[in-house]
This record gives structure tokens, C-alpha cells and sequence, in this order.
């Protein structure tokens, strides 16, 4: 469901002055193929947002990542940071965001801004923005296999964590808590990722569509071809989780209760 701006931005107004100084530093400590670069100032913004989203009883845990979960997140990234990145600020909110220093939910579904970002730079032929388009679709489907293999290594391992719970006569509540956190923030993570996914394909379709009215060209079949090799890869994630996973972890807003109407006739 698409939000409101106005409603979406209202955690930026009231953080705004202590989210300040994180701006922009928060948009500078990038890693190769653009994840995060182990450092000190994105270990300090991973350490606020676990804090942060504790405060707001998100599924978060203290406990280390197992190199899997923290190979996860690292897969995770490309997902959850704007595909267009046209915008420092915006790119600075989305880390800042995917670190769960802000909410998720305070992100519009905005679909056209992967159009409006690549129309908005500079270029000499439209060959070059139906390319950047069958570019990144076709980079997104070649990294959904590998995360959904690890994602499900990692669910294997909750299970195995999970098992162990009642065994082990040493933990006490804060311990157990902390595994519990683990197992659903791993889920919720992998949630927010098929829920990305699946609108970067919303915005690609919506670019291509208003390519080929804007600058029609023979290059638009090859982007549909991407678009479809990405849809199809995308498909992969749907096993991993329930249908209502995203609304679950409060990505989504929860579906409406259909109210039942009573019969049109009564029997006395």
C-alpha cells in the first residue's frame, strides 16, 4: 500500500536534528559492489539501529552474526538502497533505514523514482537508459539465487538454535530472548528483501513502459527480457517465507479484515 508523504516523512521531521550529524558520513562508508565497508562509523550505525530498533520492539538481538547472517546483510544491501541513487540524502536515509535507525515503513512506494531518477541525469542517446535498465534488472536476478540459498542456510541454522533451547540448562531468560530476536530478525530481513524485490520489478516495468512512449526504440525488447529473467528469479524467495511475512514484521501494512455481511434472508 502506497503511503502518504506527508504521513512517510513525519519520523524525519521528529528525528531530524539528531539524525543530522549521521547524514553524511552514513552515505560516504561504502564497501565493494557498493555494500557496507566494515569500519568503525558503519559499526556505530548498525550498534544505533539494533538500539533503536529495540525501542520500537522490532526483532533485534545483541548477540554476534554467524558468518552466514552477516554475509545476509552484506547480500541484503543491494536491495535495500535505492536502485536509482540519484539523491545523496536519499541514499543516506535508505542506509540509515536498512541499519533500522529509522523505521522501513516510513519509505513511500515511490515506483516512479527509478524513471525519474535515470531520465533526470544526463545522456546522449536513449540506447544508453534502456541498457542501464536491462543492466540492473538483470544484476538483480543473478543475486536473488545465491541469497535465497544462503537465506535458507541461515533458517537451517535458527532451527538447529532453536533445538538447542531446551537443552541447554545454562541459559537463562535474557539468553533465550536474544536467540528468539536472532531467528526473527533474520526472517524479517529476508521479508524486507523479497518485499523490495518485487517492487524494483514494479519500477522497472514502470520505466520501460514510459520509455516506449517517450523514446520508442528496439532496445526495449532486451529490457522486457531482463525484466522477465528478474521476475522469474524472483520467484525464489517466495518459499522461503509466508505470503504475510512483510506485514508480520511491520514492513507492510496488515491486510483489512473482510467483514462478513450477514444473509440477505433469515429463516425464524
Amino acid at each position: 500500500m502506497t503511503r502518504r508523504a506527508g504521513s512517510a516523512f513525519a519520523p524525519l521531521r521528529r528525528f531530524g536534528p539528531l539524525l543530522a550529524p549521521l547524514l553524511l558520513p552514513s552515505c560516504a562508508q561504502e564497501g565493494d559492489f557498493g555494500r557496507p565497508a566494515r569500519s568503525a562509523w558503519n559499526g556505530l550505525i548498525e550498534t544505533t539501529g539494533t538500539l533503536a530498533a529495540r525501542n520500537r520492539e522490532t526483532p533485534a538481538s545483541f548477540s554476534p552474526l554467524t558468518d552466514d547472517e552477516a554475509t545476509l546483510r552484506d547480500r541484503a544491501w543491494r536491495f535495500l538502497m535505492p536502485a536509482d541513487g540519484r539523491a545523496a540524502f536519499q541514499d543516506a536515509l535508505a542506509n540509515l533505514t536498512r541499519a533500522r535507525v529509522l523505521p522501513p515503513r516510513w519509505r513511500t512506494d515511490d515506483i516512479p523514482a527509478y524513471h525519474a531518477g535515470l531520465m533526470s541525469e544526463p545522456f546522449r542517446s536513449p540506447v544508453s537508459r534502456y541498457r542501464r535498465l536491462s543492466d540492473d534488472a538483470t544484476a538483480d536476478g543473478r543475486l536473488i539465487p545465491p541469497f535465497a540459498a544462503l537465506a535458507q542456510r541461515v533458517f537451517e541454522a535458527d532451527g538447529v538454535r532453536l533445538r538447542a533451547l531446551p537443552f541447554a540448562r545454562s541459559l537463562d531468560d535474557w539468553d533465550v530472548r536474544q536467540a528468539a530476536m536472532r531467528v526473527a530478525e533474520n526472517r524479517c530481513l529476508v521479508a524486507w528483501v523479497r518485499l523490495e524485490a518485487g517492487l524494483r520489478i514494479a519500477r522497472y516495468r514502470y520505466a520501460l513502459e514510459h520509455f516506449l512512449v517517450e523514446m520508442p526504440g528496439r532496445e526495449a525488447a532486451p529490457a522486457e527480457q531482463a525484466i522477465t529473467f528478474l521476475e522469474g528469479r524472483k520467484v525464489l524467495l517466495d518459499p522461503l517465507l509466508a505470503a504475510d511475512a512483510a506485514a508480520r514484521c511491520g514492513l507492510t501494512e496488515p491486510p483489512a479484515q473482510a467483514v462478513l455481511a450477514g444473509p440477505v434472508v433469515v429463516k425464524y
